[in-house]
């Protein structure tokens, strides 16, 4: 009976094993699903400042052509 024993205690430490893989995946998994929730709001972000950088040098550019009507040769 001492081997029955020792293999229920082996496969109680498998299954133990197991569910400490199972957490820590999971933990993994989640982890990398915020990251890329994060990455995305990073892209989003990252667009939204291109776009007011052109719209920057646009009215730059337009308020140079204006300043320029006032130079004084």
């Amino acid at each position: 009976m001492s081997a029955v024993r020792r293999l229920t205690d082996l496969i109680g430490e498998i299954t133990a094993a197991s569910r400490e893989q199972h957490l820590g995946i999971e933990q993994v998994n989640q982890a990398i699903v915020q990251m890329d929730k994060v990455t995305q709001q990073n892209a989003a972000l990252v667009e939204q400042a291109a776009a007011a950088a052109s719209s920057l040098q646009e009215q730059s550019g337009t308020l140079v052509q204006q300043v320029a009507a006032f130079a004084v040769d």
